[in-house]
């Protein structure tokens, strides 16, 4: 009787072959017949769910702007103070765990691929509106009288920021640190939000 294989499940199998292949040899290295033996998969089974290395790619990050969706989401908006739901949001965009440092290096490599691969720029670019539109909301609902587009383009850089130097410097960008950098951030945006209203 043939092994009936659950098609969704193969596709995370593979996007898991493909962040392998990435973080130890580079995304030049990611490439149907070497993410396939990295699945332990043929080429042609590869190609069943995936026909070409663009798609391969496209689904990868694809899935990566998902999974941040999805912790995103189910951050609860019961907090009291708007600061601790900035910061939690905040965070889980951050690589602030093994899993999520994993993440940031694939992403990071793919955003530098984006630069010359217009299907992952157009991608890497929608994930930046919806990041920068996040900033925006949390911009507004910590600091509405200020100048909130000025404060959700800060925003956007610092976490930008902390994510590139985790990436090449973890040693020194370590989660308190990043955290610990969030948080002041967040509570200078709040003082200089209630002096400027007061």
């Amino acid at each position: 009787m043939p092994k009936v294989v659950d098609p969704a499940r193969r596709r995370q199998d593979v996007v898991a072959a493909v962040w392998r292949v990435v973080r130890r040899d580079g995304l030049d290295r990611a490439s149907v017949r070497n993410v396939a033996k990295e699945a332990g998969l043929s080429a042609g089974s590869l190609r069943h769910y995936f026909a070409t290395q663009p798609e391969l790619l496209a689904f990868t990050l694809r899935t990566i702007i998902e999974r941040i969706e999805q912790r995103i989401a189910a951050v609860p908006s019961t907090d009291a103070d708007p600061r601790d739901r900035a910061a939690r949001v905040l965070n889980e965009l951050l690589p602030m765990d093994a899993e999520r440092a994993a993440e940031n290096h694939v992403w990071l490599a793919f955003t530098a691929r984006a630069l010359v691969d217009p299907d992952l720029r157009a991608l890497c670019e929608e994930a930046h509106a919806t990041m920068r539109s996040g900033c925006l909301a949390l911009a507004r609902s910590l600091a509405p009288e200020s100048d909130t587009e000025l404060e959700a383009d800060r925003l956007h850089a610092l976490v930008d920021g902390l994510a590139v130097h985790a990436a090449l410097h973890p040693r020194t960008t370590t989660p308190d640190r990043m955290r610990a950098a969030v948080s002041t951030h967040l509570n200078d945006l709040h003082h200089r939000a209630t002096h400027s209203s007061a």
